[in-house]
């Protein structure tokens, strides 16, 4: 059987735009599963302690920059949340943007932070700021952060 362009092109047209509204709802789930993970990133640190929740949410090979300084790999990170984090000391933040790629295997946030904490004669302490968060499907499908 012999197609016209014409057919060819209308077929094309039609197959491409299905796909890529395909991709867009994906695109949405993810930024949504990124939404997601988030919240439970956050909820775990009131609930469990930062040191937790930055080990748990860690990918193996995440990094976080603190002080001026590169804290690489999950154990480590570990270590210094554990060192540096007291039990008087409280984070808050939330995404105010998302963003994934095409093939939903990385994504970012950013938006604003609270921390809060109390100084050597236990006034109570608050500093607001902006973070960043790079995030990337593991193998086993999970989100884990691999910069903040």
């Amino acid at each position: 059987m012999k197609h016209s362009p014409l057919f060819l092109l209308i077929a094309s047209i039609l197959f491409f735009g299905c796909q890529s509204s395909d991709n867009q709802r994906n695109i949405e789930k993810w930024k949504s599963e990124i939404v997601a993970v988030e919240k439970a990133f956050n909820d775990m640190a009131a609930d469990e302690g930062i040191a937790n929740a930055f080990e748990y949410f860690a990918a193996d090979n995440g990094v976080i920059m603190r002080n001026m300084k590169i804290i690489s790999g999950k154990k480590a990170i570990a270590d210094f949340t554990r060192e540096s984090i007291g039990p008087d000391q409280s984070l808050a933040w939330s995404p105010t943007f998302v963003d994934v790629s095409a093939s939903g295997d990385l994504a970012y946030t950013y938006g604003t932070f609270t921390f809060t904490y109390a100084d050597s004669l236990g006034n109570k302490n608050i500093s607001k700021g902006i973070f960043h968060t790079v995030w990337k499907r593991q193998d086993d499908g999970n989100w884990r952060y691999v910069w903040d």
